[in-house]
Parts: structure tokens; sequence; C-alpha cells
């Protein structure tokens, strides 16, 4: 999928680098640095920033991966200018890679020592180049990262610290490889992004392909399915249908969705996430779903519709249309508590849990609890953060919103910013203007170069660093 508003203010870019191994370490890490307070939540904009590089190793929220691994015999494997690979540095990413995969086919063991170990290469040698240039990641930030991690994970930085600790944990460990990540990506942010040189001529083309499809090219579906097994009799399925029509009755009156599907769905996959299979380009959407919501506006909900699973009740959440070059717009305000060493997350859970309550009770309105408690710059405006486009905030946020309906409340949300109250107010259709279709298409043009580029300038940063490779003692 090519179209430039499938690509508008997402701010995502590419993470395909050696997928395999990639899946590692999982984390979407928001550099943390100094903004207002309004803002720290929110993601850059193309139009601002250039799309983040993710490094072939992400950081991960969970701590365990860095766990200090034992093995009987420790040895150099590489060594690259004055650093070093040891055995254990290869066997602790294959068992995190190994983990990881869930499932998915791996390369034989062999096979990916020999990949992990070039990837290790690769991590030093761009490291080093980091530190040539005079990039360093702070303490502060180093902080800020581990902060959010725990948040993420409802623990303050001692409980979390506390935890690996009785597990057997380095924190020391986990704290540099952080470190090292951080920094690795922005050497990669920096260098190669650098490298990659668009033409308005090539912008104008992709701007020209894009009007020339006449196709709704991405939409964010939601879905409940009541499942009906190969061997129902007539009357199971009228029963079944009786039960999805009647759950379809609920959410078309404005009962949420979200907490239907948690309640009623038997897919597994999505119920969790109140139904929602996240933006997807319509040629990875069932014709049926496709069908269902052709005719809907955003945040309507279809008649039921049956399929050989059982049947489904969709919501359509968002729509991005090429031909009209359109994205969904949502209008949200929000209450923000952080956590930190005086605020527990459990204690900051519980008093958000009452202003919630209170807000749902009638006691006082949204507004008026935001200007008393919230802990973000929003407080002033009631909360009001505006209109927002897709991508624009941290996935858990963003990951609510979307199961929102005009007028809801959402639970208590925990992103690495504290916890987050979360009203949806409307959304609408929102053409894009003619910069924001340049600034998508640089975007898209870059996102599809990425690759390559990185691969090129990876490969010349090797060749120019004295590696030597060293067989078992």
């Amino acid at each position: 999928m090519n179209p430039i508003s499938a690509r508008l203010l997402t701010a995502r870019s590419p993470s395909r680098l050696r997928a395999a191994l990639s899946a590692a370490l999982a984390l979407s890490l928001a550099l943390m640095a100094a903004a207002p307070a309004h803002a720290q939540f929110k993601l850059n904009t193309p139009s601002t920033v250039t799309p983040r590089i993710q490094s072939n190793q992400e950081l991960d929220s969970k701590a365990s991966d860095f766990a200090s691994r034992k093995t009987t015999a420790d040895y150099i494997v590489a060594v690259i200018n004055q650093e070093v690979v040891t055995r254990t540095d290869v066997d602790r990413r294959v068992a995190r890679i190994v983990q990881s995969a869930q499932g998915q086919n791996l390369p034989p063991m062999p096979e990916l020592r020999k990949q992990v170990l070039d990837l290790l290469i690769d991590e030093k040698v761009q490291v080093n180049q980091a530190k040539v240039l005079g990039m360093d990641v702070s303490d502060a930030e180093v902080d800020g990262t581990i902060e959010g991690i725990a948040a993420q994970n409802q623990m303050t930085v001692q409980q979390m610290r506390a935890r690996m600790q009785k597990e057997g944990m380095d924190f020391a460990r986990y704290r540099n490889s952080l470190r090292e990540q951080l920094l690795l990506q922005r050497v990669r942010e920096r260098e190669v992004t650098a490298r990659i040189r668009i033409s308005e001529d090539e912008i104008q083309e992709v701007i020209r392909k894009d009007q020339d499809t006449d196709v709704e090219v991405s939409m964010n579906l939601a879905h409940i399915l009541i499942r009906v097994p190969e061997q129902a009799s007539e009357k199971d399925v009228a029963q079944l249908q009786a039960k999805a029509e009647a759950i379809q009755k609920q959410a078309a009156g404005g009962v949420n969705f979200a907490q239907l599907a948690k309640q009623n769905s038997d897919d597994k996959n999505t119920a969790e996430n109140g139904g929602v299979f996240g933006s997807r380009p319509v040629s990875k959407l069932p014709e049926l779903f496709i069908q269902a919501v052709a005719d809907l506006k955003v945040g309507q909900v279809s008649p039921v519709v049956r399929s050989g699973a059982g049947f489904h009740i969709i919501k359509l959440i968002e729509r991005e249309n090429a031909s009209k070059a359109s994205f969904t717009q949502q209008r949200v305000r929000h209450i923000l508590l952080r956590t930190g060493p005086q605020q527990d997350a459990k204690s900051v859970m519980e008093r958000m849990l009452d202003i919630r309550r209170q807000i749902l009770d009638g006691q006082a309105s949204f507004p008026q609890m935001a200007r008393q408690y919230s802990e973000d710059g929003s407080a002033v405006r009631g909360g009001d953060l505006g209109w927002s486009s897709p991508g624009q905030f941290v996935p858990e946020f963003e990951k609510a919103l979307a199961q929102l309906q005009p007028g809801q409340v959402s639970e208590p949300v925990v992103s690495r910013f504290g916890i987050h109250l979360i009203q949806l107010l409307e959304r609408r259709e929102v053409e894009l203007t003619p910069e924001q279709k340049r600034e998508s298409a640089r975007a898209l043009i870059r996102e599809q170069r990425f690759e390559a580029t990185y691969a090129d300038w990876a490969r010349e940063l090797r060749a120019s660093t004295w590696v030597e490779l060293r067989d078992a003692p």
C-alpha cells in the first residue's frame, strides 16, 4: 500500500530490519526529552520531524530479558576496535530471541547464532561511531526511560529494581543496555536519514499516483464475534443470532463497544483489546467486513453479519481514503496523574478511579476534575487536547481512545507518563492540506528507502572498522 493518506501524521517508521531478530526486544520507545507538560505524552508529527528509525533491536519493557545468564565457560568471540563480544553476549541474545519467537520459524541454531553475532558486531561498530561523533545519552534520559517502563508495568522504579534483584537480575546491566539502545537509535536516525535525498519531482509523482487511486486504502475496525459451532443445530444458530442482534442493539444504542467485546466476543485475539484490529490496508481485511461498513460513518456500528465463523458486529473506528486524501481526527480531553517515588502506581490508580467515579456519578464534570487534579499542561483548558490525528499519541493512549464512542470516559490508562483518564468528545473526517500531502509523500519515500540506505551505511561503517573473529578455545 503506497497512498500518502495512510501515512499522515503517523510518525511510524520501518521496523523490518532483520525481522526475526527484532522480535526479541519489542517496546516502542519514545525519547523523553524535555517538552511542555501538555506535549510530553504526544508523539512528534512528520511535519516537524523525520520518522523515527527503529533499531534492529528495540528496548523491551520486560526487564527479565536483561537477566544475567551464567555459562560454564565464557570466551571472546569477536573484537571490534577496543570492544569485545563474548560467547555469553551471544547466548543472552539468542535466548531472548527464542523466548520471543512465540512459534515463529527461526533459522537453525548455528545460523541463528551467526546472525546474532553479526548483529552484535554491527551494534558495537555503530555505538563506536556514535561516540566518535560526540553523541551521548544522559543519565536523565536513561532514568526517564526506566521510569516509563516501570509505569507501564504499574510499578515504581524502586519496586521494579527490587523485583529484578529478587529474580537474580543485574540492574546495572539492564540500565547499560537501555543506554546503548538509545544511543544506537540516535545515531541511526541521524546518519541514515541524512543519506536519503528526495527531490520535488519524486514527491509530486507520489502525490499524482495517490490522486489516481480511487479506493479506500486503510481502515481501523473493531468487531464482536459470536461463534457458531460447526455442528450447531438450527435452534442453536437461531439462539446465537438472537444474542448477536441483542448485542448489536446495545452497541448501536451507545453502550461501550469495547466492554461489550470483552464480555461477549469469542475472538480471543481481539476481545481483550475491545475487539479492535488496528489500522489495516483494505487488502488485508475480510471482504465481508469491508462491505458491512461501506455506508457507515466513523463511530457507527454495522448490522449483524454472518461469516463461516459465526455472527459479527462491526464498528468503524477510523477510515483513510486515498481518493479524498482524508483521515479521521479525534477531539479529546484527559486528566493525567503522574507516578513517582512519593506517589506509587497503586495509590495513584485508586485516586484516578475515584475521580472517574465522581465524573460518571455526576458529582463533578470532566473539565472541573481536570482543572483541579490533572498534572498536565492542558489542565487549565479542562484537559482539552484539541483535535488529534492518527498516531499522534503514545500507543497506550491511542488504543484506549480507539475503544471509545463520543462522550464516553475511559478506564484509567497507564502510560510511561503516568495514569490518564480520557474522554472522547467527537470524531470527524478531514482532508489533507497540500502541505500535509507533501510531507506525507516525503515520509513515505523515506520509509521505502530506509532499509536499503541503512544496509549500505551499516556495511560501509563495518568495512571501515577493525573486526577480528575468534574461534572457541
